[in-house]
């Protein structure tokens, strides 16, 4: 189905509002702090835009519908992961990290176990967040593909563009303000497209008699193994993820940082839930379509056209705006842990312009592993790749490192963060029996458990 002129209209209206909160938010950076972690000002609505402008992107919408299309509702653990996630931050985590001077994730592991755990901690965190990158990518281009027939390469290439503009002028409050109206927008959209797939599909009842309930009504559809390992890759990894931290340290209170990421936690899951209910649809009545378009074609196919155009757009912005946030989070840690480690004295004009060349380098290579790809991919396994790796090099080190602050051994929590995350990239490649990421976290829990008790030893007299 080609794109009419109501399409192309609604298109125009949501460009033209977001590219006026984009000028607003570019008004707002008059240095890096404000670029990195908007001077501390942002609010509650602030926070949960930042986290769900990150969060919510291709994989949690167009790769969910992908997976549900192909499994059914074991695609809900993108969000539902998501979801707890937010919940244990909100709970745990906030106030401990808000009560140090530290703002981003290798401080608190340098600070801790050494700069050799700290430069570690940095390399796999920011390839873990780049990998996020690119099922970003995936994502638009079936959208686009989908939108304007154009080809995977073109696509891509447009991709690239809009995810390096996106945040190249706003930083964090261009994916903090825009993520408020980009979470507005996808809950109403996934709550509309969720709704109408039910109704078109006759209702629950006829959904529910057209499958098996194994394994399209399971958590566990793909297997035990690989379920499970795919919730504590999202749990370990909303735990260990940069931007998640950034938007608390932005926060201007302890209040603020908590509500949002509360409302963070409540609202992903919903939005998962409207993906998993067009895949199912899709997959009842177009069986044979490319899964990776189910969501896309669901919207060209049965939503009046003004209103298709919102949501088309919608989809779009979801997807930019996540990479734009992964994108974020990368230049942040590479220039604060590692340009600032190197030349500390740097001025402030100098270290924006870090930040937006790290931006475009990271977007170039984002793009370049998207076009050696191929664009026929599981896009939620890139996701929960990236995340497990990111959760397996710091999850329990940063976890111990607030909780457990200087009692543990460094060479044992160094051993954590080296050992655990070179596990999970030899697993992924070698293919272990079972997921790499169980290993990884056993040997982190491990050695950080020895160093604990090698640390408690010394300090008895004697």
């Amino acid at each position: 189905m080609e794109l009419t002129a109501l399409h192309i209209t609604g298109i125009l209206i949501t460009f033209l509002a977001v590219f006026a909160i984009g000028l607003y938010s570019g008004k707002q950076v008059k240095n890096s702090r404000d670029f990195s972690v908007s001077s501390y000002r942002s609010g509650p609505f602030m926070v949960m835009g930042t986290i769900l402008g990150t969060m919510v992107g291709g994989s949690a919408t167009i790769g969910t519908a992908q997976m549900a299309y192909l499994f059914g509702f074991s695609a809900w653990w993108f969000t539902l992961g998501g979801g707890i996630g937010c919940l244990l931050i909100a709970l745990f985590l906030i106030k401990p990290m808000r009560e140090t001077t530290l703002e981003t994730i290798p401080q608190f592991i340098s600070s801790n176990y050494g700069a050799a755990a700290g430069i570690t901690a940095t390399i796999f965190i920011s390839l873990g967040t780049f990998l996020n990158v690119v099922p970003q990518f995936f994502s638009s281009t079936a959208l686009l593909s989908s939108m304007f027939t154009l080809d995977f390469r073109l696509s891509a290439a447009v991709t690239a563009l809009l995810i390096a503009l996106y945040v190249f002028f706003g930083g964090v409050w261009g994916t903090g303000l825009m993520g408020i109206m980009k979470t507005i927008l996808t809950m109403s959209a996934m709550i509309v497209l969720g709704t109408a797939a039910v109704v078109l599909s006759g209702g629950i009842g006829a959904v529910i008699s057209h499958f098996p309930s194994t394994p399209w009504f399971s958590l566990f559809g793909r297997g035990i193994n690989t379920d499970l390992a795919s919730a504590f890759s999202l749990l370990v990894g909303i735990l260990s993820s940069q931007i998640y931290f950034q938007a608390i340290f932005a926060a201007r209170s302890l209040g603020a940082a908590r509500g949002g990421t509360l409302l963070s936690s409540l609202l992903a899951p919903l939005i998962g839930l409207g993906g998993i209910m067009v895949g199912l649809h899709m997959r009842m009545h177009f069986p044979d379509i490319n899964p990776a378009q189910a969501l896309p074609m669901f919207i060209l196919q049965y939503i009046p056209p003004l209103f298709a155009g919102v949501l088309l757009f919608t989809l779009l912005l979801v997807t930019i705006a996540t990479g734009a946030g992964l994108t974020l989070g990368v230049s942040t840690i590479l220039t604060r842990d590692m340009f600032l480690r190197i030349k500390p004295h740097t001025s402030e004009k100098t270290s924006l312009l870090m930040y937006r060349v790290f931006i475009v380098l990271i977007t170039l290579l984002a793009l370049a592993i998207g076009l050696i790809a191929s664009g026929e991919v599981l896009i939620l396994n890139w996701g929960y790749l990236a995340l497990g790796l990111r959760g397996a090099t710091v999850c329990f080190p940063l976890l111990a490192a607030i909780f457990l602050k200087h009692r543990i051994a460094p060479r044992a929590g160094a051993a954590a963060v080296i050992i655990s995350p070179v596990i999970v990239v030899v697993g992924s490649i070698v293919s272990f029996p079972i997921d790499p990421l169980y290993p990884a976290l056993a040997v982190s829990i491990t050695s950080l458990t020895v160093g604990y008790f090698i640390a408690q030893n010394r300090q008895i007299p004697g």
